[in-house]
């Protein structure tokens, strides 16, 4: 599987940008809605069917489905969930085997057994919609059923990486009854068997969740209900924070929303920002397909001349960091390929690129970012790189901001020559940074065949279990990325909190994959 999808939205803005956090209950009559917390965000889901969605949705796919295994707050390797136990059977890494655990069921009753967890799966694949999550089981081959509590999966060729695929809210498990076999659910309603059910939800708007106390897994609620509110503006999101009609943000601040939720007024006001090193990253895709961007000595000008450290210092302030590689700092066999290649923007030097190429220039490009997805900083952010890139005299760049669902068909589509985007680790491991971006489909829609990488590095680094001894692989595939300039790393993101200082559990609240868990929070006071 060496297309890994996932949609990252990144939250660009940064900020709170994954978080999650925040507890804070709404006063209610009574004790429960005592407990209830209201969590802002301005990444909303695009689908409640886990078959057509690799992005943003998995935040709320974590809290009201189940998966076979899982990321509890800490832990790097997966961890049962679903399942009571599962183990590679094989030296080779090519079947996996999961036993469940007894008398789980859905919400609607019915049971979730081996059976459901292979419909799970093969609707996936059945479906094969351009913007879910299929690439992620490339290297998946059948599924069996030897009983009904026992599943095994039989891979390609040896992967292992896939238990942590098992581990991520790709692998969503939902009823036979309410989710069909060959299309997607379209009524609006959940049937899970997650640490909440989802009781309303009205798109765009917010989520309901109350407790399900049929849940068997490794979350244990601190709360007994979660209010997730959508807002498609930020700063209307930080008004309603601190006017108290949520207790928490994340995802979607800008950096002068995190500025201002870490100075003294806020501080006053009762709210705290919890910060920490994120995973997040943002980067720039360029089409073969266009008669200028497809052109290697064109991407090497554009990398040669981007200015990352003014990108973050105007556009972040200090909120996210430059980023010279497609794997993050704080992940195994993270490099600095692309510093090493093109160092500081030179003029002369992408001068160079271009006349050595025979390139006229200007160059006219055209570069596309999502209005609704990343945060209100994303168009400052393609601004300043438009700046940048016509202040050489070598470009003349024109911009445009497109809604998350036009962006995803229109990326995915090829209709885009460069194009903004962000990624979220599936699971906390350097392969998530490489393979998802490589094959003939892959998560950005360009495809993008590098036969050293596709054939060789990343087949040898999945046959070890041992995942600190494949830094080479990795290191090795990052060097070709930055001489390809197919991708353009920019910046690495921050993880904030933003909440009421009442909050518990915001430093738990995020798995390792960024996704929320909001099982973690609650108020200090009335837990």
């Amino acid at each position: 599987m060496f297309i890994r999808t996932r949609c990252l939205q990144s939250t660009a803005a940064l900020a709170s940008i994954s978080l999650l956090a925040g507890c804070g209950l709404l006063p209610g009559d009574d004790g429960k809605s005592e407990k209830r917390i209201v969590v802002g965000t301005t990444s909303a889901p695009t689908t409640l069917d886990p078959a057509a969605a690799y992005d943003g949705s998995w935040e709320l796919y974590r809290n009201v489905y189940q998966t076979l295994v899982a990321f509890p707050t800490g832990s790097v390797k997966p961890q049962p969930d679903a399942a009571q136990s599962c183990e590679f059977t094989d030296t080779a890494n090519e079947s996996y085997r999961c036993v469940l655990r007894k008398g789980l069921k859905f919400s609607n009753g019915e049971p979730l057994d081996a059976k459901a967890v292979k419909h799970s799966f093969d609707r996936i694949r059945t479906i094969n919609s351009k913007v879910g999550p299929k690439d992620l089981f490339g290297s998946l081959d059948k599924i069996e059923t030897p009983d009904a509590q026992t599943v095994v999966f039989h891979l390609k060729t040896p992967d292992a990486t896939f238990p942590y695929v098992l581990g991520s809210p790709a692998a969503s498990l939902v009823a036979p009854r309410d989710y069909p076999a060959d299309k997607l659910r379209e009524d609006g309603k959940v049937t899970g068997s997650g640490p909440y059910l989802l009781e309303e939800y009205v798109e765009k708007q917010r989520a309901e969740l109350a407790g399900n106390g049929d849940y068997q897994g490794f979350a244990q609620r601190k709360n007994d209900g979660v209010t997730i509110r959508y807002f498609q503006d930020s700063g209307k999101m930080v008004t309603a924070l601190k006017a108290k009609e949520i207790d928490a943000t994340y995802r979607g601040l800008t950096a002068a929303e995190i500025k201002d939720l870490q100075g003294a007024a806020a501080r006053e006001a009762g709210i705290q920002l919890l910060a920490n090193v994120g995973s997040e990253i943002r980067y720039l895709v360029f089409n073969p397909k266009d008669p200028a961007a497809g052109k290697l000595a064109v991407r090497q000008a554009v990398a040669q001349l981007v200015d990352r450290g003014t990108l973050v210092t105007k556009v972040y302030q200090g909120t996210a960091e430059p980023l010279y590689s497609m794997v993050p700092k704080g992940v195994v066999s993270h490099k600095t390929p692309y510093f090493d290649k093109f160092a500081h923007p030179d003029t002369a030097k992408a001068k160079k690129y271009l006349k050595d190429a025979g390139v006229s220039t200007p160059v006219n490009l055209s570069f596309v970012y999502t209005t609704d997805r990343y945060g209100s900083s994303t168009q400052l952010e393609f601004e300043e790189l438009k700046r940048q890139l016509e202040e050489s005299g070598l470009f003349k760049v024109a911009i445009q901001g497109k809604p998350w669902k036009e962006f995803q068909q229109g990326y995915k589509g090829g209709q885009y020559p460069v194009f903004g985007r962000g990624w979220f680790p599936d699971f906390p491991d350097p392969d998530n940074f490489i393979a998802p971006f490589v094959g003939k489909e892959n998560a950005v829609g360009t495809p993008y065949e590098p036969a050293p990488i596709i054939n060789d590095l990343l087949p040898k680094s999945r046959r070890s279990s041992d995942r600190s001894a494949v830094s080479q692989h990795f290191e090795e595939a990052q060097r070709i990325l930055a001489e390809d300039v197919r991708l353009l790393p920019l910046w690495q993101g921050k993880l904030y909190v933003a909440a009421g200082e009442d909050l518990g559990g915001g430093e738990r609240a995020l798995d390792p994959q960024t996704v929320m868990q909001m099982w973690e929070l609650f108020r200090k006071t009335s837990w």
